[in-house]
């Protein structure tokens, strides 16, 4: 795990609470998503299916298993009074970050930041510390209901779950990185090749930063 990333105490000072469980600027970690109550306690992640759902905290899809997870964590993590994360929708063919979410949930990661139990491509954390993971794990339970796609349905279960909820009782966990360089990499410097001349840093997708 890359060293650079850890919990800041002095972010969470500086961003600041809203309503006990989150910051003002929360998410700190940008994506497709939709942002709906950051004082409810359910994330809903929609997988392959494009839904919005009333009555969550934020809701939105997810197609990769290794980026895409990250960012959830990152986000899920750094607002205490989410307590569940329900996975909905259909899953991603061949990646199935569905099915990497809830492995991720049951059994961590294991020494090459490989998703314990994954079966999708490339299950890989490598922007998160082990204490984001376990933070993760103790923070929120995973509702398993892939698949399901009526809206009315989700609408009803976030309700039942939200009649369970107390907000985690830690702070706020934020992840950050060392400040992202503003030099686009050049060839073969990213750690996500796409083709000849097309590479993405990854750490980029970490708004916080160290000053």
């Amino acid at each position: 795990m890359d060293g650079a990333l850890r919990r800041d105490e002095d972010e969470m000072e500086k961003l600041g609470p809203l309503r006990g469980g989150a910051s003002e600027t929360w998410p700190p970690v940008r994506g497709d998503y939709h942002i709906r109550d950051p004082a409810r306690a359910v994330a809903v992640m929609t997988l392959a299916s494009r839904l919005i759902v009333d009555g969550s905290a934020i809701c939105g899809p997810c197609v990769t298993e290794n980026l895409g997870i990250e960012k959830i964590v990152a986000n899920v993590i750094s607002n205490s009074m989410i307590r569940f994360v329900l996975v909905c929708g259909q899953e991603s063919r061949g990646h199935l970050p569905g099915d990497a979410i809830l492995a991720l949930h049951r059994g961590g990661v294991d020494d090459q930041g490989r998703i314990v139990g994954a079966r999708g491509a490339i299950p890989y954390i490598q922007n998160l510390p082990r204490e984001a993971v376990a933070r993760f794990q103790r923070q929120v339970e995973l509702v398993d209901r892939i698949g399901l796609e009526d809206r009315d349905s989700i609408e009803r279960l976030i309700e039942e779950l939200e009649e369970r909820a107390v907000p985690f009782p830690e702070s706020p966990f934020y992840v950050v990185s060392r400040r992202a360089s503003r030099r686009p990499p050049s060839g073969g410097e990213g750690d996500v090749i796409f083709g000849r001349g097309v590479c993405l840093d990854s750490m980029a997708w970490l708004t916080q930063s160290e000053a």
